[in-house]
């Protein structure tokens, strides 16, 4: 799986854990709307640590945490 495709999996899975949506993110991570979306439905090429740093701030995880997944055991890029 391409590290893009395995972040939106993993923000799409922490977001049905926490039940909230990508406009939780949008309104109080202040992350822009076509920035969750490009990144949940891995449309940009590249995600930013940034971008992954701010969305786990506001679920009120930590980056270890966030990247602490099976799915990021296999990543091919």
């Amino acid at each position: 799986m391409k590290l893009t495709d395995a972040i939106g999996k993993r923000v799409e899975k922490l977001l049905n854990e926490k039940g909230v949506n990508q406009y939780f993110l949008f309104k109080n991570g202040g992350i822009p709307r076509s920035t969750v979306s490009q990144t949940l439905h891995a449309k940009k090429g590249k995600v930013t640590v940034d971008t992954v740093f701010q969305i786990a701030s506001t679920l009120d995880i930590s980056l270890k945490e966030f990247f602490d997944d099976p799915m990021f055991d296999d990543i091919e890029d």
